[in-house]
């Protein structure tokens, strides 16, 4: 059994956001909340938000208890680029690229052995 969450769209890039997913990759969720919390990123407050509804999908549509979950899946897929013209000297125009991400938690149980 398994719960995820996914945000789409996030103006940030891709391989930013994934520096702060590897950190919190494998971990319990309670303990990955404190690492976001004090992660000092830009991708870290939107990853934490996305492990708290990933938590609330647990518990409300699996019914599963918090306190026994861990991150068992995180990855930042690349999502559409925004393009942008920049004005520069001489008449001439650079391409300026704003790159989104779309970030997956997938959360589950842990084994009770």
């Amino acid at each position: 059994m398994e719960a995820r969450a996914v945000a789409r769209y996030l103006r940030i890039s891709p391989l930013k956001a994934r520096q702060v997913a590897n950190l919190v990759r494998g971990k319990d969720v309670h303990e990955a909340l404190a690492i976001l919390k004090y992660t000092n990123k830009r991708s870290a407050p939107m990853i934490y938000k996305l492990v708290k509804s990933a938590i609330a999908n647990a518990e409300h549509n699996y019914d599963m208890d918090s306190d026994d979950l861990y991150i068992s899946e995180i990855y930042v897929d690349e999502g559409p680029i925004i393009k942008r013209m920049r004005p520069r000297a001489y008449g001439r125009a650079d391409l300026r690229r704003h790159r989104t991400s779309h970030i997956t938690v997938v959360l589950r149980e842990k084994e009770v052995k």
